[in-house]
């Protein structure tokens, strides 16, 4: 029998990819802002009521890191409350649910990668919005799986910093990138393929389980911003851009702190997929390739 997949934030960058990949597994309904606003719980639970899911995947958040400084409390609705009516009602439905977290719930102090069982600590009302949200599955669910990624990018959705280093870097001759926050930039599309890896591998009824998946390896912003660069340029989009100066998150003060070193240890999902995450340079050269043949 085919399953019903209910899919949340279907728009977003995993959301579009995941279109994609998880046709084969069954029957998938996307919904987006325009369908449903996660700030109205009694809607969000008739919504889920009325599709009867098998598998819920949240991929719906409120991302904008700094701005939930100023809205903490549409911050907390979307990333808090609402994952927790999704898990009470993926309860009662008896369906499975894959919830996407963020690296951000640690405060980036530890010198080597965050596993799974370390203590969370974030740092910011965004960190503590989405800590909220895995909090309330955990509380509600005894079937799902809490995703944490990092450093999102792809080539759908209208922002990330690959696209906006691309649009600086066609404007301008020099920019300034942090170099002392370091992290795992990871492509969108390879996160959508390893939900799709977790849905066929995983016992989905016997399954409570926190993963951490980013790409391999580590970058600090400024060897991210170099990097786009350098690939950007061999594949032929037009730049301006001269010279890339590192700078230190103090010269580049924001409203919302954050972790220093977010790296997320993958030894965990990697045991269980028994297959390594690509490495995220290899990750983000197929990422500019896609985007430069779409455009115009």
């Amino acid at each position: 029998m085919s399953k019903k997949i209910l899919v949340t934030g279907i728009d977003g960058q995993v959301g579009q990819e995941l279109k994609k990949t998880l046709n084969p597994l069954g029957e998938v309904i996307g919904v987006n802002r325009q369908t449903i606003d996660l700030t109205k719980p009694d809607r969000l639970r008739q919504l889920i009521q009325e599709i009867h899911p098998n598998i819920i995947i949240n991929g719906a958040a409120y991302t904008a890191v700094d701005q939930a400084e100023k809205e903490p409390e549409l911050a907390l609705a979307v990333n808090g409350i609402a994952p927790t009516i999704i898990a009470e009602e993926a309860h009662k439905l008896g369906a499975f649910l894959l919830h996407i977290s963020t690296d951000y719930v640690f405060d980036g102090t530890k010198n080597i990668p965050y596993t799974e069982e370390d203590p969370t600590h974030p740092l910011s009302v965004y960190g503590q919005s989405k800590l909220a949200g895995e909090q309330g599955i955990q509380k509600h669910s005894d079937r799902y799986v809490i995703l944490r990624t990092a450093w999102v990018y792809g080539s759908y959705g209208k922002s990330n910093f690959v696209k906006t280093m691309l649009r600086l870097g066609q404007e301008r001759e020099q920019i300034r990138v942090v170099s002392d926050q370091i992290g795992s930039p990871t492509w969108a599309q390879d996160i959508a393929q390893t939900i799709n890896q977790l849905l066929l591998t995983l016992d989905l009824k016997n399954t409570a389980e926190i993963y951490h998946f980013t790409n391999s390896g580590v970058a600090s912003w400024y060897d991210f911003a170099v990097t786009i660069f350098e690939e950007a340029q061999n594949i032929g989009f037009p730049l301006k851009v001269q010279q890339v100066d590192p700078i230190t998150t103090a010269d580049y003060p924001t409203p919302a702190k954050r972790p220093s070193s977010s790296v997320l240890s993958g030894q965990k999902i990697t045991a269980t997929l028994g297959k390594y995450a690509p490495y995220w340079r290899n990750s983000l050269k197929q990422m500019l390739t896609q985007l430069y043949q779409k455009t115009p």
